[in-house]
């Protein structure tokens, strides 16, 4: 198993920026898991934003935060990051760290919420206009 504990998220003004941290443990954090994280507004379905490959190589982001958000991860430290810049209310949302046992690089299981086997419990996000 493998456990996840996001930290880092707040209320910022539009325009600011936050930095979303993921803590694993359990399992191999490097062992081949790659990470993702994603966001889930009120009343809306949980949605991609952005994945890394286990060695970092490969990373994959929504159309809606390309240019503004950056994965990242530490495999020493265990931990993979969200660089987030000139937010916007519309980011507003819990976000969820998630993990899977290796992906084939391209595909289309890095994009979908239900390819991931392990969660934490979400960090809010709150944008004021």
């Amino acid at each position: 198993q493998v456990q996840l504990v996001e930290s880092g998220g707040g209320l910022v003004q539009a325009g600011g920026s936050l930095r979303l941290s993921c803590a694993a443990s359990g399992r191999t954090f490097s062992s081949r898991y790659a990470m993702g994280w994603f966001r889930q507004a009120p009343g809306k379905e949980r949605e991609f934003v952005a994945a890394i490959s286990w060695s970092g190589s490969d990373t994959y982001y929504a159309n809606s935060v390309k240019g503004r958000f950056t994965i990242s991860r530490d495999n020493a430290k265990n931990t993979v990051y969200l660089q987030m810049i000139t937010l916007k209310p519309e980011d507003t949302a819990v976000y969820y760290c998630a993990a899977d046992f290796f992906k084939p690089p391209g595909g289309s299981s890095w994009f979908r919420a239900d390819e991931y086997d392990h969660w934490g419990q979400g960090t809010q996000v709150t944008v004021s206009s």
